[in-house]
């Protein structure tokens, strides 16, 4: 991987965020892009995800576990596969991107960017209320207690032109800076109403902010920004991929639950251990650098 922007053209250094793009990310905790990935990327990535469905593989993981891996018999659910990176070369031709970590460089301030993990998500359409396939609200540093840091940050990029009726991201503006959204862990509430009726009882604002987003845009979300998506209520299916992002500050901390109990991230099972024991997030092998101006 280059160590510079000389590995992005003219046109791409044109789309770095500037100093009031950082700063409204900052401020609101989300940031969306302009037309960064061209049409043919994408249509490169559909065809993988394809393949990837029908069980092609160009590679494999060391392990079967440890990770979230949708398969076939779990029938009409969303579909979250993690880690296609290292399975698909279509799909890692575009997750590897570096104007999408450079991007991301850009916008936490950090002087480099490794992958955390990546997912391809297939939203179908909802059936019925009881399998409506939404997102209760939560932020991703509830699931990332390990982390060190609370700069990471996650790409969201769907495979089509994508508008409220395929249910995209949601977030909620400047969530980021609540003291409780650490901890907001509401992924499988479907019924949104209720949780933001208890965030109003906690005296907070709610502004939500659906991205939906042209093919070929992407959007960016602090980890502890608080988010879900809405059903879809199309008749086509949402494909999208998110990718997980850690700046070169993050590494692994001990963390406990409410039960005094260890917190441990599947992704601990995929790297290699550090001389004391502890998970090394910068094992290059499952963590790798995609972007770095050292």
């Amino acid at each position: 991987m280059q160590n510079s922007t000389q590995c992005l053209t003219d046109e791409q250094l044109g789309l770095l965020p500037t100093e009031e793009d950082i700063a409204f990310y900052e401020e609101h905790g989300w940031f969306v892009t302009k037309k960064v990935i061209p049409d043919e990327l994408i249509d490169l990535a559909i065809l993988g995800s394809d393949r990837f469905y029908n069980g092609e593989r160009d590679a494999q993981l060391p392990l079967d576990r440890g990770y979230t891996n949708w398969k076939p018999e779990d029938e009409n659910v969303i579909r979250n596969n993690e880690f296609v990176c290292f399975q698909n070369k279509e799909l890692s031709q575009l997750i590897f991107q570096p104007i999408i970590a450079a991007i991301a460089a850009r916008l936490s301030r950090s002087v480099q960017i490794r992958l955390f993990a990546d997912s391809l998500l297939t939203k179908p359409p909802a059936r019925n209320r009881k399998t409506n396939n939404a997102i209760g609200w939560h932020t991703d540093k509830a699931f990332w207690g390990t982390c060190s840091s609370n700069k990471l940050l996650t790409a969201w990029i769907p495979l089509q032109d994508c508008d409220e009726s395929m249910g995209p991201l949601v977030v909620i503006d400047g969530s980021h800076k609540w003291e409780e959204s650490m901890n907001v862990n509401f992924f499988y509430s479907q019924n949104l109403d209720d949780i933001e009726d208890v965030f109003r009882q906690q005296d907070k604002e709610i502004v939500k902010v659906p991205m939906n987003l042209k093919k070929g845009y992407l959007s960016f979300h602090n980890c502890r920004l608080i988010h879900g998506s809405y059903p879809n209520t199309s008749n086509a299916f949402r494909l999208a991929v998110a990718i997980h992002l850690q700046d070169n500050e993050n590494c692994y901390q001990a963390a406990w639950n409410n039960e005094g109990e260890p917190i441990h991230i599947g992704y601990e099972l995929l790297c290699r251990k550090l001389a004391n024991g502890n998970p090394d997030y910068s094992d290059p092998n499952i963590f790798p650098v995609l972007w770095s101006s050292r």
